[in-house]
């Protein structure tokens, strides 16, 4: 008994001895568990390659391959201008740049400073920069410097690794080869406002420019073109390494005007230093052959920006040179008025070609008297003589008779106080008066108002451009609308044509010869008021008429006393001088109106210039020409393609 317990005690000892250790347990929940974390981390590493490969591989190929890849867009050629014969009036001339794209750049201030010290910048320029950083967005590249010399890229060149974002590139600026010559009529260009990149964010691009005047404002959507591109290989410090492709975009359009150029500059010439205007026109299709504004400015300026003394000069200035006189300058149409009243008179029936009226010098209406020019009056005239002699108490008189609605009717239908669809910004309208426009601003119209509206005087305003106009029509008897442009990227427009404009309304043609002969009369018969106008080419012939418009009221006893005499006034109290004409009289190609700021006598200034002017004109004879008559007119280094 005491040997079976002892065996079974021994038996129950070594049972432990054949069941599982306790440490190889341990060790394969370890195993399993790290087995589980690889499987994890091997499956969200596979999870991450699919997703890098599979699922978003074709975005971070196209991400490497911007880094690779570097798309540039440039602003296209802006489009030239030119005048009739081809010759550049506005061209664009090349110029280095150095520009700047922040998205390329980790250290901006350091790219910045580091720029600087290679090649310095004005401190506006650095405003400039530092305002197109905070406003543009940075993909745009921004201009650091423009007009760069050989030396400038040489010093970029050898240092560009360490001036990321920067880069070196071709761009183009305005140039304008007759300065002030054309300056009121082609305008100028300026960089754009934030409200212009607002409004199109192409023109954030370097070289963007908008035209702030004349044509280029009038036409600058034609003349920007569309935006071009260039997409280049660079390597990882960004140094260009390869261009892939080019989209050059399309140049503007070439705007052909109508203007010649030589001629252009022998009105100007003739102006000297007067303070004048004066437009020249093909009276048979209204192509403005000359638009002078004097004094002018320099366009070319505006590009890279005006100096405040500059700016300070201009403004000063009397004689306004920034403004063109020849469409924005508001003048009494005086006497030039006379052959408008005189129509009005026969449309309505209230006076006839061969009809009397007697001056003895002045008028009275209403208990006030009107003087006449001539102290001694003209005494009876017919209207040819009217307008010969220029009597005011003929016109008085022809205009009470009439009355202001008909008259300024028939003032509208010649251009005078009516818009003019020129391709010109801030052209105005002028004024013709009515009694409605003065009851509309509270104030009674009398019988002296539409008095003195017959010798073109009292609350009347009309620009050169509109007197032009007038002449032409009453040259042709047609209703001719002035233009500037003659031919876009070569197509010459519709109104070029010399029928494209029908007759005037109502306004018979023995209407119209009344008119010519009296015109005719003032400049080419004994007594006439412009025997200064008359034409020295044997057979010519030039049709006219005078104007002296008074800028302020003559008292009846100045007039009375007999030793008024308006020239020895100060400069800006004195009248200005006016005069329209046509020419050949018996077959009239040309047209034109001369305004002399305070000249005083529209006879003894206006007429004789006028004659110059179209002596010149018809000597040049630009519209039957297909190239430059020959005169020699300012040229500049400029890209003429």
């Amino acid at each position: 008994m005491k040997f079976r317990k002892k065996k079974t005690a021994t038996r129950l000892m070594t049972r432990p001895e054949e069941g599982k250790n306790p440490s190889r347990g341990v060790f394969t929940r370890r195993a399993l568990l790290l087995m589980a974390a690889q499987g994890a981390v091997l499956g969200a590493l596979a999870q991450r390659l699919y997703g890098l490969q599979v699922r978003d591989g074709g975005h971070y190929a196209r991400l490497a391959e911007n880094n690779r890849l570097s798309k540039r867009f440039f602003a296209p050629p802006r489009g030239r201008i030119t005048d009739r014969f081809g010759i550049a009036v506005a061209a664009n001339k090349v110029n280095w740049r150095a520009l700047l794209l922040a998205e390329e750049t980790n250290d901006l201030p350091g790219t910045l400073e580091r720029f600087s010290q290679l090649v310095p910048m004005e401190p506006r320029d650095t405003a400039r920069v530092e305002r197109e950083l905070r406003h543009k967005r940075r993909f745009i590249p921004i201009m650091l410097r423009d007009f760069l010399s050989w030396d400038d890229m040489a010093r970029l060149e050898l240092n560009m690794p360490s001036l990321p974002g920067v880069l070196i590139d071709v761009g183009t600026t305005r140039v304008y080869p007759f300065g002030p010559l054309l300056a009121h009529v082609v305008g100028y260009v300026a960089p754009p406002s934030e409200k212009d990149v607002v409004r199109n964010a192409e023109l954030a691009l370097p070289g963007m420019r908008v035209g702030r005047s004349g044509i280029e404002q009038t036409q600058d959507e034609g003349l920007r073109g569309q935006v071009g591109s260039v997409e280049m290989e660079v390597n990882a410090v960004g140094r260009i390494m390869a261009e892939l492709d080019r989209d050059e975009g399309h140049p503007g359009n070439e705007i052909a005007l109508t203007i010649d150029s030589g001629l252009q500059q022998q009105v100007l010439g003739r102006m000297a230093d007067q303070s004048a205007s004066a437009v020249v026109m093909d009276c048979r299709n209204g192509e403005v052959l000359a638009m002078v504004s004097n004094p002018s400015f320099d366009p070319s300026l505006f590009d890279s920006g005006v100096s405040q003394a500059q700016w300070i000069e201009w403004t000063n200035n009397s004689q306004t040179p920034l403004i063109n006189k020849a469409v924005s300058g508001l003048y009494p149409p005086g006497s030039t008025f006379k052959p408008a009243v005189a129509m009005a008179a026969l449309r309505a029936g209230t006076l006839s070609p061969g009809d009397r009226i007697n001056c003895p010098g002045y008028i009275d209406v209403g208990g006030t008297r009107f003087h006449c020019w001539s102290r001694y009056g003209h005494g009876s005239l017919t209207l040819r003589q009217g307008l010969k002699f220029s009597c005011d108490v003929f016109f008085y008189e022809v205009a009470r008779r009439t009355g202001m609605d008909p008259i300024a009717m028939t003032s509208h239908q010649f251009g005078l106080g009516a818009p003019l669809d020129i391709e010109l910004p801030h052209v105005r309208q002028g004024l013709i008066p009515t009694p409605q426009w003065r009851r509309a601003h509270g104030h009674h119209w009398n019988g002296g108002d539409t008095i003195v509206s017959g010798i073109g005087q009292g609350f009347m305003q009309v620009t050169p451009l509109q007197l032009a106009t007038y002449a032409s029509r009453i040259a042709t008897g047609r209703n001719v609308q002035p233009h500037l442009v003659r031919a876009v990227s070569g197509r010459i427009g519709d109104m070029a044509a010399l029928d494209h404009a029908g007759p005037m309304e109502n306004m018979p043609d023995h209407f119209f010869s009344a008119i010519r002969e009296g015109m005719y009369a003032v400049v080419n018969e004994e007594s006439g008021t412009a025997p200064k106008a008359r034409l020295a080419i044997p057979g010519v012939q030039m049709a006219g008429k005078t104007g002296s418009a008074q800028v302020r009221r003559v008292s009846r006893a100045m007039r009375e006393s007999g030793h008024f005499n308006s020239a020895n006034l100060p400069w800006e109290y004195r009248p200005h001088a006016l005069f329209i004409c046509f020419a050949p009289y018996d077959a009239p190609r040309y047209a034109a109106a001369v305004v002399v700021e305070h000249g005083n006598a529209g006879a003894e200034v206006a007429a004789p210039l006028a004659r110059d002017i179209m002596t010149d004109t018809l000597m040049r004879d630009p519209v039957n020409h297909k190239e430059s008559p020959g005169q020699e007119v300012a040229q500049a280094d400029v890209d003429q393609g």
